[in-house]
């Protein structure tokens, strides 16, 4: 779909939830990898109260938005929920997600709201999320070449 199909305030509305989200995770606490690492160390719970309440809302957005909106909202497509098959790439890639997190201590979404607290060395953070997207983006271009090729090549 076009940028141009998207409703005017799309892009608007998009940078102020950005701008709820960062300041959300800024006032919490949890753009502070020392807390997230505490949470994870089952020292400091508080993170689960920020989880609960973003998952409270965001349920009840999912639930009610397809039963009060008449059409699509700002994109031009449906509102619903996507299914996403349980499989080994989200094993995989939940685990390694979750040995990143621990190792940094900071979810993505919160490694950038941390620089706007003044966390600069974070910085080591996301430019290893970036390479390892990166090198996720050429295993996964690797396999599907690899898929792609007829039988009995070498």
């Amino acid at each position: 779909m076009a940028d141009t199909d998207r409703h005017p305030l799309f892009m608007p509305l998009i940078a102020l939830g950005g701008l709820v989200f960062g300041f959300g995770l800024g006032f919490s606490h949890m753009a502070r990898p020392e807390v997230v690492l505490d949470f994870l160390q089952f020292e400091d719970i508080g993170l689960l109260f920020v989880m609960f309440g973003g998952a409270l809302v965001s349920g009840t957005a999912y639930f009610l938005a397809p039963k009060l909106l008449d059409g699509p909202a700002l994109t031009n497509r449906r509102f619903e929920r996507r299914l996403k098959s349980f499989d080994n790439n989200v094993l995989v890639g939940g685990a390694v997600f979750g040995v990143g997190w621990g190792l940094s201590g900071i979810c993505p979404g919160a490694a950038y709201a941390s620089l706007g607290v003044g966390n600069l060395p974070i910085l080591w953070a996301i430019a290893g999320m970036f390479i390892g997207a990166y090198a996720q983006g050429l295993w996964r271009s690797r396999d599907d070449a690899s898929d792609a090729s007829p039988a009995g090549t070498d």
